[in-house]
């Protein structure tokens, strides 16, 4: 039986990570611990821009792409871009960040606006703005947590067996804290420091961070946990 592992990773990016984990020959539990909520993009926002930054693959929206760069924080992000019609797309290593001091050292002519989830206002916007650069946000959606755990995952968690959960991000990680799991079984991989934080009284089988914040470093770090729960 293969060592089962909870995608905590908000829909629709949970079912790429699910197929990928398929793959590499695990069991994956799909429990998001967010749920998107459409709240509409406002189209003023949009007037005179030529960048997009995305800094979620969930903030990607086709805009009649023809034109505008897309500036994205990673591989999946990128992706999720070129597939939404973005034919000028920039991709980070997967950390805000970075992904501002790219922008910076590119200085890029014209606005830029950032899309993200109403949560993500602000540190990196205002990294640009204090950079020189003319940036604005707009929230086109909000992220709100988990009610409860999937009911497979909750089972998998109380049976005893080796488990891990899979962290993308902090809010998911504090939505699933304040559900007060028992992680007694289980091991964290996460893909960040910062996004571990959440969950600061860790797991019982231990914490796996990625070296890089993106999904092929975070599958690395779940194959150490992976052969350390079964060698």
């Amino acid at each position: 039986m293969s060592l089962s592992v909870i995608v905590t990773r908000t829909l629709p990016g949970a079912r790429d990570t699910a197929d990928h984990l398929a793959r590499l020959g695990y069991t994956p539990l799909l429990s998001p611990m967010l749920t998107i909520v459409e709240t509409g993009l406002d189209p003023d926002a949009l007037i005179g821009v030529r960048h997009i930054v995305f800094t979620s693959a969930n903030g990607v929206r086709p805009l009649g792409a023809g034109g505008l760069t897309a500036w994205c924080v990673g591989p999946s992000t990128a992706e999720a871009a070129r597939k939404a019609g973005f034919e000028s797309v920039i991709e980070g290593d997967g950390n805000a960040e970075d992904l501002a001091r790219l922008i910076l050292a590119a200085r890029p002519e014209g606005p830029l606006l950032h899309i993200a989830n109403e949560a993500a206002a602000g540190d990196l916007v205002a990294a640009l703005k204090a950079g020189g650069l003319d940036a604005r946000f707009t929230a086109p959606y909000r992220t709100d947590p988990a009610a409860a755990l999937a009911p497979e995952a909750a089972a998998t968690l109380a049976s005893g067996t080796p488990v891990i959960v899979l962290i993308h991000s902090a809010k998911a990680a504090a939505a699933l804290a304040a559900l007060r799991p028992n992680l007694t079984h289980a091991a964290l991989v996460a893909i960040s420091a910062a996004a571990a934080a959440p969950l600061k009284e860790g797991a019982g089988l231990g914490t796996w961070i990625a070296e890089r914040p993106n999904e092929d470093s975070l599958m690395e770090a779940l194959g150490l946990a992976a052969r350390a729960l079964c060698p």
